[in-house]
């Protein structure tokens, strides 16, 4: 017997660790789009227990305790407002999202690195208005030339995004696991097709 709750609670522990929690802000909007706000259930049950969120909707799973039973919260919503940041981080991740991660000379969207449009070499700033991702193919093409001497273009000119702008980029790349109940939650404020 003490085999089989052994071997029962190792599969449950790691069984759970697929019901995230959908994090929303106190206007039920996600704090993230891209990167998703997701928390681990424990997190989730932990706020909930602390009275820091409101539970909106659940899983059909349960843990328990030995006292209590609870089933696994999906989508949580914060009491208080989070201020979301109005200045967006230079980042890799962030440079990426902003040109929808495609090569910002040929449009591929994959082995995507990043490149100084006027290279460092020349004087180029490493900066929103100066760094476009590139596919390794196009950045070593350019090398530390100019775009004229390389004969390319870019797709569109390099600038520092808005942190709104860049919200709703992240929407257009959902993560590779929605659980049905958080979609009412991700997309309410999108536009209806007529």
């Amino acid at each position: 017997m003490d085999g089989d709750f052994r071997t029962a609670f190792h599969h449950d522990a790691g069984g759970l660790r697929q019901y995230p929690a959908l994090v929303l802000n106190a206007d039920y909007r996600p704090l993230s789009y891209y990167p998703l706000s997701l928390w681990p259930w424990q997190e989730a049950i932990k706020a909930a227990y602390l009275e820091r969120v409101d539970i909106v909707a659940e899983y059909d799973e349960y843990v328990h305790s030995p006292s209590v039973e609870i089933r696994i919260p999906s989508v949580v919503v914060l009491k208080d407002y989070v201020k979301p940041r109005r200045r967006v981080a230079f980042t890799r991740f962030n440079l990426f999202l902003r040109d929808e991660f495609s090569c910002q000379y040929c449009g591929v969207r994959s082995d995507l690195t990043f490149d100084h449009v006027v290279p460092k070499s020349r004087g180029g700033r490493t900066s929103w208005e100066n760094v476009v991702a590139a596919c390794s193919r196009c950045n070593l093409k350019k090398g530390a030339r100019s775009l004229r001497q390389a004969g390319m273009t870019l797709r569109k000119p390099p600038r520092r995004p808005g942190a709104e702008e860049l919200r709703n980029m992240g929407r257009k790349f959902p993560p590779n696991h929605l659980h049905e109940t958080w979609m009412d939650f991700l997309y309410w404020d999108a536009e209806l097709e007529a």
